[in-house]
C-alpha cells in the first residue's frame, strides 16, 4: 500500500475527507484537476466551490438538513466551520457568500499540515492505496470509464429519471386508501382515486405544465432514457387515455370499504420499509419542482403533501451503490478504495459533505489499521450511509436528507410530526455527541 493515503476530487466531498483524514494524523494527498481543467458546471479556481445555489437549506435542527448540519457541526466540520464563518443573512436557511466560502475552504485545505494538495486529472483510481474518489456527478470522462471497469459498468447510471416521494403523514387517507390490485398479497399500495372530471383536469395541467431546464452542462445533449423511465408527462402526451392504460390504470383497483371503483388511480408505494415515505409509482419527471407540487397537488389525497423528494431527470453519474459500497462509503470486495459525494447517489450539498466525512474517518482509521468507527443510524449522518449501503424497497435513486430513512423511535410520540422530529434530532444529537466525543479522542491520540 501506498505511503499516503489519496483523495481524488476537491469538491465539498473531497475536501471534508481529506481534512477528517489529516486530522486524524493521516498524511494525505488529495487531487484536484481545477484550474487545469474544470467540468462545464464549474467556473471558480478555488475548491468546494458551490455551483448551484448559496443556499444550504434549513438550519432548524427539527428538519431533517437542519439536524445533519447540527451533527457536523458538533464533530468539527470543516464544510460547515466554513458555513459558519461565510454565512449571510437568509432567514431560517444556511446560506452563504459562495467566494468567500470556497475560498476559505482552499486555505484550511492547502495549509493543513497534513495535506499536499495535486493539481492535475486523474483519469484512473490507485489500486494499491487506501482512496476516497470524490468526483461528483460530472466526472471526467476517463475516469468514469476507470470507474465502470472497476466496479462493472451496469453500475454507473446517466440521465435517470426519479418519481416524487411524499411523507405518508401528509397524505390524506380520508380520500387515499391502502389496497392491493385484484385483491392479491397483502395491501401495500396507497391508493389516490379519481373520477372522469378530476382525471380530465389533471391531465390537461399535466402536458401544459413547464418542464426543466437541463443543467448548462448538459445543454444540447440527446436525453435518452429508457422506456420504464419516460417522464410522466411525456408519456401522457402520447394521448388522453395512455395514463389510463399505465401508471394511472383503474383496472383491478377496488375501494375495500365502499367496494367503489375508479376511473383513474395513482399509485404509492413505500419507498422505506417504516411506510414513512411513499414515491408515485410511475411518476418520473422532468417538470420544475413549483409545478410538481401544484399538478401533483391536484391528486386526491395529495393536495397538501410533503415532497421529501421531488421528481428529477438529468445526467446523473452515480453508483448502484447498495450493490456495491459498504456503509463506510468502501467498494465491497475493495475495501482500499472509499467513494465519496454525489457519485454515491446522495442529493444535496451538506449530505455530500457527510459522505465525505465518513468516508474520510473510514479510509483514515483503514489506512492506520485500526477498529472501524460505528457512525449510528440514530443520526442523519448514519442513516444517510445507512440508506446508501441499502436502499429501498425500489430501484435506487439518489436522497436528501429526510427523517424516512431514520429508524422509527422506540416509544410513540404524540402531538403531531413537529414532536415527532424534534424526538428524532433529540436523540440524533445525544447519540452524536458520543460520536463527538469518540472522535475527539481519536484526533487527541493522534497529535
Amino acid at each position: 500500500m501506498a505511503d499516503r493515503l489519496y483523495v481524488i476530487g476537491g469538491g465539498l466531498a473531497g475536501c471534508e475527507a481529506a481534512f477528517q483524514a489529516a486530522e486524524l494524523g493521516v498524511p494525505v494527498t488529495l487531487f484536484e484537476m481545477k484550474p487545469h481543467k474544470k467540468s462545464p458546471a464549474h467556473h471558480a479556481d478555488t475548491m468546494a466551490e458551490l455551483v448551484c445555489s448559496n443556499s444550504l437549506r434549513s438550519a432548524d435542527v427539527t428538519n431533517a438538513s437542519g439536524l445533519l448540519k447540527e451533527e457536523m457541526r458538533r464533530m468539527n466540520s470543516i464544510i460547515i466551520e466554513a458555513c459558519d464563518a461565510t454565512r449571510v443573512s437568509a432567514g431560517g436557511a444556511l446560506a452563504v457568500d459562495r467566494e468567500l466560502f470556497s475560498r476559505y475552504v482552499t486555505d484550511r485545505i492547502t495549509n493543513h499540515p497534513n495535506i499536499q494538495v495535486e493539481y492535475g486529472e486523474v483519469t484512473s483510481i490507485p489500486r494499491d492505496a487506501v482512496c476516497v474518489v470524490a468526483t461528483g456527478p460530472l466526472t471526467s470522462d476517463a475516469l468514469a470509464e476507470d470507474i465502470s471497469s472497476l466496479i462493472g459498468g451496469d453500475s454507473l447510471y446517466f440521465f435517470d429519471a426519479a418519481a416524487p416521494i411524499v411523507s405518508y403523514d401528509s397524505i390524506d387517507m380520508s380520500k387515499a386508501f391502502f389496497a392491493s390490485r385484484y385483491g392479491k398479497g397483502s395491501a401495500d399500495y396507497i391508493n389516490c382515486p379519481m373520477n372522469e372530471e378530476e382525471y380530465k383536469a389533471f391531465y390537461e395541467a399535466l402536458i401544459t405544465a413547464e418542464e426543466a431546464p437541463l443543467h448548462a452542462a448538459d445543454a444540447g445533449l440527446k436525453i435518452k432514457v429508457f422506456e420504464g423511465c419516460m417522464p410522466v408527462e411525456v408519456m401522457a402526451k402520447r394521448g388522453e387515455d395512455t395514463l389510463r392504460f399505465g401508471p394511472m390504470k383503474p383496472v383491478g383497483i377496488t375501494n375495500p370499504e365502499t367496494g367503489e371503483t375508479y376511473y383513474a388511480v395513482v399509485q404509492l408505494r413505500r419507498e422505506n420499509e417504516e411506510g414513512e415515505m411513499f414515491n408515485l409509482v410511475g411518476f418520473q419527471t422532468h417538470l420544475k419542482f413549483p409545478e410538481q407540487k401544484r399538478v401533483f397537488g391536484m391528486i386526491p389525497g395529495l393536495e397538501n403533501a410533503e415532497f421529501l423528494r421531488y421528481g428529477v431527470m438529468h445526467r446523473n453519474t452515480f453508483i448502484n451503490s447498495p450493490e456495491r459500497l459498504n456503509s463506510d462509503y468502501s467498494l465491497r470486495g475493495m475495501e482500499n478504495v472509499h467513494f465519496a459525494g454525489q457519485m454515491t447517489g446522495v442529493e444535496g450539498y451538506i449530505e455530500s459533505a457527510a459522505s465525505g466525512f465518513v468516508a474520510g474517518v473510514s479510509a483514515a482509521l483503514k489506512f492506520k489499521g485500526e477498529d472501524s468507527f460505528d457512525f449510528s443510524e440514530m443520526t442523519m449522518m448514519g442513516a444517510m450511509a445507512g440508506y446508501i449501503s441499502k436502499g429501498g424497497t425500489g430501484p435506487f435513486q439518489p436522497m436528501n436528507a429526510n427523517f424516512g430513512i431514520v429508524p422509527r423511535l422506540e416509544e410513540k410520540v404524540r402531538g403531531g410530526k413537529k414532536a415527532r422530529y424534534e424526538a428524532y434530532s433529540r436523540r440524533a444529537l445525544q447519540v452524536c455527541d458520543e460520536m463527538a466525543e469518540r472522535i475527539h479522542a481519536l484526533r487527541t491520540r493522534a497529535e
